[in-house]
């Protein structure tokens, strides 16, 4: 096929080119930038547009299909030609399903947790070695890709996102895989700039399990209230099958779970990756794997990347960085963090940078959630805020939303670092929670605090 992608050069979007590219389709793309790795990996590829931008003489009657990804907005000069045309434009999950629709779909959704499950599966299905398609929304350890797409496969793996699917689909992308085989790990408000209620977001689920395929089958959380109530609610016919954190302990730093093999000793900590990991047992089970494989297999897994990521360790001090943002997750973070690392100051820093954190409406979600730290610092750029067009917050707002007398907040990237850089890190366990980069941090000189 001769697949044209607008909007090449994002983490998802340049993956499926490559792959598709890997398939024998020739692939073509635009973007008005590309940052690295993207951008090099393209490059190699020979899939590197000449010159940034939008050209709508790339677009013609010749083009199979188009890929949208949601960086184009939705008057993009090649988007229009192509309407013009009347050629196929898919969004990304609308051409993963028609890459699939012939396979076992297994669809990972959830507020948290999605990448993290989803990374799970993948781990355990390399170490068994059973072939499967796959889309993750993290470059894995051991996987060249974040998609991978065959023929043969019988199974496809999909992150399932509640984002929206293109500039010009607003539907989430999960209700367009259909799944056979569904795991939704927890409900929390996130995206409000997209979904403006709670209830809103949570119709989004219950359209998730809607469209499953009939006979298909869901495993969830039964310890989230709203998943539990939800899925409760269905009316479709699907298997339901339930989890819950498994019984485990920390021994001299060592966390085991208990199993039907006895203590498996486990390489990530922390009550949430061990809920995230007793779904993923119950998903690889209705793929064909068995508990003892599982557990052999899971006993080798370090965790997802930037999924409380170790950046470094020293005699008696570790740096960890995570990609959470949303109000449950920090908290999720933070109270593993501390319940790993007990004997040591537990030093949280967290910075607010999605659409949903910096709106004054959504900040009291926070409360109480950096609670489990020994000491916590709130960072965040007033200049993200005027970029994402939002209503100015102040640190007195930050400051009452989290309910926490000695909360130290700034907004200055310079005294951020300063603080930091200022810190001795004795006996401490510091902790970044962040989707951005704490207005340009360079985590290798954070990596030297601790050498």
């Amino acid at each position: 096929m001769n697949i044209h992608f607008i909007s090449i050069g994002g983490s998802a979007m340049h993956n499926l080119a490559l792959t598709l590219h890997e398939k024998g389709d020739k692939i073509t793309g635009s973007d008005d930038e590309i940052f690295e790795p993207s951008k090099s990996r393209l490059a190699v590829k020979g899939l590197l547009p000449s010159a940034f931008g939008w050209f709508p003489n790339k677009i013609t009657k010749n083009l199979d299909a188009i890929v949208l990804g949601m960086h184009a907005k939705a008057d993009n000069p090649e988007l229009l030609k192509a309407q013009e045309l009347g050629l196929k434009i898919y969004s990304y999950p609308e051409f993963l399903y028609e890459q699939s629709k012939n396979k076992t779909r297994v669809v990972i959704g959830g507020s948290h947790g999605k990448t993290t499950i989803t990374s799970m599966i993948l781990h355990v299905m390399d170490y068994q070695d059973i072939k499967v398609d796959y889309m993750v929304g993290a470059q894995l350890e051991g996987f060249n890709r974040m998609v991978h797409l065959t023929d043969e496969n019988e199974f496809m793996v999909i992150e399932g996102d509640e984002y929206l699917s293109s500039p010009i689909d607003r539907r989430p992308k999960f209700h367009l895989y259909k799944a056979n085989i569904a795991l939704l790990s927890g409900i929390a408000w996130d995206h409000m700039n997209v979904f403006p209620t709670f209830e809103n977001y949570v119709d989004q689920f219950k359209i998730f399990i809607d469209t499953m395929v009939p006979g298909g089958i869901l495993v969830y959380n039964e310890e989230d209230e709203i998943v539990n109530k939800i899925v409760k609610g269905a009316t479709n016919s699907i298997k339901k099958e339930v989890y819950k954190t498994p019984d485990y302990t920390i021994e001299n730093g060592q966390v085991f779970i208990e199993s039907s093999e006895g203590k498996i000793p486990l390489q990530v900590f922390g009550k949430h990756n061990l809920q995230n990991l007793a779904g993923a047992k119950l998903i690889c089970q209705s793929m064909g794997v068995s508990e003892e494989e599982f557990f052999e297999a899971i006993s080798t897994f370090s965790g997802a990347s930037k999924r409380l990521e170790k950046l470094a360790e020293g005699k008696n001090s570790i740096i960890f960085k995570d990609f959470a943002h949303s109000p449950s997750k920090v908290k999720a973070t933070t109270n593993a963090v501390k319940e790993q690392f007990s004997n040591k100051k537990v030093l949280a820093c967290l910075e607010l940078h999605t659409y949903s954190s910096l709106n004054a409406d959504f900040l009291g979600l926070y409360q109480n959630t950096l609670d489990a730290a020994d000491e916590a610092v709130v960072f965040y750029s007033p200049h993200a805020v005027e970029i994402k067009k939002l209503k100015p917050i102040s640190k007195e707002q930050i400051a009452e939303a989290f309910k926490r007398e000695d909360l130290i907040i700034y907004t200055d990237p310079k005294e951020f670092k300063d603080f930091l850089f200022n810190q001795k890190l004795d006996n401490t366990a510091l902790l970044f929670m962040s989707s951005g980069d704490y207005g340009g941090l360079d985590l290798e000189e954070v990596k030297k605090m601790v050498e």
